[in-house]
């Protein structure tokens, strides 16, 4: 019963997150959300949860700043670049990928310490699962959006 509280909970608080029709996403209740998801979906402890999140948040916090780099890069190729500036952007993507591999490495032997092996091993399934049931929900808002604005 307790799990099934925490689902429709997560439900509402991210179903109002992304309900706004100017698309502006509210974080604060996307991170709710998240961490109600990723709470019920691997069993975490209270006692977990209070060493586990600020873990996960500092390091998503890297991860991001990280794909913000790989983005930048992208950006510059698009445009007219010699030879040589396309291999320092490609020596410079493979440098944030070994960055994002050891930053995901440290961070899971961290996670280890609080986590079960098990749940170490199902935190990235989870926090996938979570990002598809938002574009889902999108996808579906957007969608009644659009039958909405054909009446």
């Amino acid at each position: 019963m307790k799990n099934w509280i925490m689902v429709l909970l997560m439900m509402g608080i991210t179903l109002t997150a992304f309900g706004q029709r100017d698309n502006n996403i509210d974080r604060e209740k996307l991170n709710a959300a998240r961490v109600g998801f990723i709470t019920n979906r691997l069993s975490i402890t209270p006692e977990q949860a209070e060493k586990f999140w600020p873990l996960f948040n500092e390091h998503e916090q890297a991860r991001m700043s990280m794909m913000r780099e790989m983005r930048n890069i992208s950006k510059k190729s698009e445009g007219e670049i010699s030879n040589e500036e396309a291999r320092e952007l490609i020596q410079a993507r493979f440098d944030i990928q070994m960055k994002l591999l050891n930053a995901e490495k440290n961070f899971l032997e961290k996670v280890s310490e609080t986590l079960s092996p098990v749940q170490s091993l199902r935190l990235n399934e989870a926090n996938r699962d979570f990002t598809r049931h938002i574009y889902r929900m999108q996808r579906r808002e957007r969608g009644s959006r659009d039958r909405d604005n054909e009446d």
